[in-house]
């Protein structure tokens, strides 16, 4: 009899398996999607991060002042930006969803999956001609355009890896209705098209219509999910036929794969902090022309001029930061992401990816004092919706926890409340804040840059503080008055008495 085995030789089991897998799909031709798969993900990221540089850059001279007609123009720009944003993501479900689908990739697979990446990037120019050309209905037919060729793109990939069943993954191949499963698959991409085609077309003679319907293709999933409920509550519940039984479930009603969605939620969160280093790299470096006419040569009293854009700077880097980490803190403990937290996600993430059009407008506080009222205010607000999107995240998963959280972060976890405070720290921050420059107007940048410095320490003493607070609500419910002890039925008397069942 053979001894048992070591770790060392599980290992080299491990090895030589994974190096008998590389080989053999090297003979035939195909390859693992993960390295595609983490090049996706980064550059679905990143187009969906800049489309807030159009926004960011909206040219306010230092004479205008923050009025309606301004407040009009940044509100009707993020509208568009939310609403292109969602768009991105719903394209990146999309591609999820569909590489669950395509187990492995050959060359083929991967340069369709190239040229799908390569019509994703076209869409913030698109976006960019939207909103500096709103009457213009070019910018919107072309954006629908790009949309209708990544559905067709994605269509070809899934005809492609359907007509070479090996790329598929196990759960397709071996169904007895590939077939039937195809068809439901290219039903659920091309409906996104269809409607962007239909938008196009709106968009030569009443583009409103335009708008309307790209909105109904992010909420599209959730349109169809509450259609079959109502459905069933008014028609009774049908049973599916039995040839159905096998198809794949590839809509938003299956949970997304968790490491892809931490995957591009650190993707976007890493281009935001990109974004404010570009523009203190951009717009903070002085002119030498002007450093020795103004500044007689003082690099440093130049330097100094910019001082407010630096506080801005730190104080915005800092806010990314700390929401990054909040997020991370609350999916260290999720086990996996069901259809409404990938919602509410995405949803956080958009307003996350506006956090340096509120970077730009902090930064402005030297420049347009008397505008800084306002310039708070949107700044605070977009912060609170930033995290109060993940508070949401996390009732979300405590509403189905057994399958959602690790036990140390559900109601009664040692970590329950440390998480609780985590995450409502940002929200109760930018709304008390907002709240305080209703009251202190006049006061409004100190009560925000204060905020900014307060919050990171929070976040360093929040421990301390919930154990504190924790022990306070323990004391007062210890020095409530004793309830009287009520009179015990001869049977619980008695059941106390016996020994209690091993």
């Amino acid at each position: 009899m053979s001894g048992p085995q070591t770790p060392e030789h599980t290992l080299d089991a491990q090895g030589d398996s994974s190096l008998c897998r590389k080989d053999e799909d090297i003979r035939e031709g195909t390859q693992s999607s993960h390295r595609m798969l983490g090049f996706s993900d980064a550059l679905l990221s990143i187009i969906a991060t800049v489309m807030i540089l159009p926004v960011t850059h909206t040219e306010i001279s230092p004479e205008q002042q923050f009025d309606k007609s301004i407040q009009r123009l940044l509100a009707t720009r993020i509208a568009v930006y939310l609403m292109t944003f969602l768009i991105v993501t719903v394209a990146w479900a999309a591609h999820t969803r569909l590489f669950q689908v395509v187990g492995k990739i050959d060359d083929t697979l991967a340069l369709l999956n190239l040229a799908c990446m390569m019509t994703i990037t076209l869409l913030p120019y698109t976006f960019s001609l939207m909103v500096t050309f709103p009457d213009v209905p070019l910018g919107i037919f072309l954006f629908c355009v790009c949309v209708i060729a990544i559905g067709v793109v994605q269509a070809l990939i899934v005809g492609y890896a359907f007509h070479f069943p090996h790329l598929l993954s196990p759960q397709i191949r071996c169904s007895a209705h590939r077939a039937l499963s195809r068809r439901h698959i290219l039903h659920l991409v091309l409906r996104g098209p269809v409607l962007c085609f239909l938008a196009a077309i709106f968009s030569l003679f009443f583009f409103p219509v335009s708008y309307l319907l790209m909105v109904t293709v992010i909420f599209l999933p959730y349109i169809s999910k509450a259609t079959s409920w109502c459905k069933d509550r008014l028609v009774g519940h049908r049973d599916p036929p039995a040839r159905n039984a096998e198809v794949f479930s590839f809509d938003l009603h299956e949970p997304l794969s968790k490491e892809r969605v931490e995957a591009f939620s650190d993707g976007v969160y890493a281009i935001v902090a990109t974004l404010l280093i570009l523009d203190i790299c951009e717009d903070n470096v002085p002119d030498p022309k002007a450093v020795k006419e103004q500044f007689r040569g003082s690099l440093v009293a130049a330097l100094g001029a910019y001082g407010p854009h630096f506080l801005a700077y730190f104080g915005s880097f800092a806010t990314v930061g700390l929401l990054w980490f909040a997020h991370h803190s609350l999916f260290l403990h999720v086990r996996k992401a069901t259809q409404a937290m990938g919602l509410l996600n995405t949803l956080s993430l958009a307003f996350v990816g506006g956090l340096p059009l509120a970077y730009q407008q902090t930064a402005a506080f030297a420049r347009q004092p008397r505008d800084e009222l306002e310039r708070v205010r949107l700044s605070c607000a977009i912060v609170f919706f930033a995290s109060i999107f993940q508070f949401a995240i996390w009732t979300a998963a405590l509403l189905r926890q057994a399958e959602t959280l690790q036990p140390a972060v559900r109601f009664g976890g040692q970590e329950h409340a440390f998480m609780f405070a985590k995450l409502a720290l940002y929200p109760c921050a930018s709304l008390l804040a907002f709240a305080a420059t209703c009251l202190l107007s006049r006061f409004s940048t100190a009560i925000f840059h204060v905020m900014q410095i307060a919050v990171p320490f929070a976040f360093l003493l929040l421990r301390l503080l919930v154990r504190l607070a924790l022990a306070s609500l323990r004391g007062l419910r210890h020095l409530r008055p004793a309830q009287p002890l009520r009179s015990q039925a001869p049977e619980e008397a008695q059941s106390q008495l016996l020994p209690s069942s091993c």
